[in-house]
């Protein structure tokens, strides 16, 4: 016979994550991944009403989440927003390059700007944003690319400046950019020269940086090996 009160007790214990981006590529393997590690999963995506270019739907999906997260786990992006990544700085288009930040640099700031209330005060979480390396300048070594990489990088910098605002009042939070690899997605399948891992082998390693942070290390850029990578 299962002990109502000891059922209780387990669910209040639960760990809970919250996962935006929670039915894309990356998004519903580290869900999975965090399960099979005993979290209770939230999960939100478009199929929530979260449209990540509309800054309404933001606020209302994410303030209708109530509770405290020991994990969030933020991965929207793109590529090109449907268009292709630019070989060269003639090849920048102003609307798309557009479409390409807001998606990944203003939709993944206003949803930092709404998470400080879902985060435990008095004990560790953890927010990992996802980026990517081509986001780094000290990396770039070939150029093009441009949209992508500078919303990438302009994304660091949100991460770096919320560790730093919601540090103040959740001393214990560490938040930071991660960088998954290449991974086997619908976002990657136009590239058949690179080494791509899993979705599944890239949540468990993403998981694994996660789960070894600490609060020192907030702010911070690393990949999927725990490795810092250069801003």
């Amino acid at each position: 016979m299962v002990d109502a009160r000891g059922c209780e007790a387990t669910l209040r214990n639960m760990k809970r994550a919250l996962i935006i981006g929670a039915t894309g590529g990356i998004g519903s393997a580290v869900a999975a991944e965090l399960e099979t590690r005993g979290f209770e999963i939230v999960g939100r995506s478009r199929r929530d009403g979260l449209d990540v270019m509309d800054e309404v739907s933001i606020a209302g999906v994410m303030g209708a989440l109530s509770g405290e997260f020991d994990v969030i786990f933020i991965a929207i992006g793109t590529l090109a927003a449907d268009g292709a990544p630019e070989k060269s700085l003639g090849a920048i288009e102003a609307a798309q390059m557009a479409k390409v930040f807001a998606i990944n640099a203003i939709g993944p700031a206003l949803i930092l700007a709404q998470i400080e209330r879902l985060l435990p005060v008095d004990r560790p979480a953890t927010v990992g944003v996802l980026s990517a390396r081509v986001g780094s300048i000290g990396d770039n070594k070939v150029g093009g690319w441009h949209s992508y990489r500078a919303s990438k990088a302009a994304l660091n910098q949100i991460v770096h400046g919320a560790a730093i605002e919601i540090g103040r009042k959740r001393k214990q939070a560490t938040i930071v950019a991660l960088h998954p690899g290449t991974v086997e997605t619908k976002f990657t399948a136009g590239y058949p020269g690179h080494s791509k891992v899993s979705a599944q082998v890239a949540a468990s390693n993403l998981c694994n940086v996660m789960m070894d942070l600490s609060a020192d290390q907030t702010g911070q850029f690393f990949d999927y090996s725990g490795a810092v990578v250069a801003w």
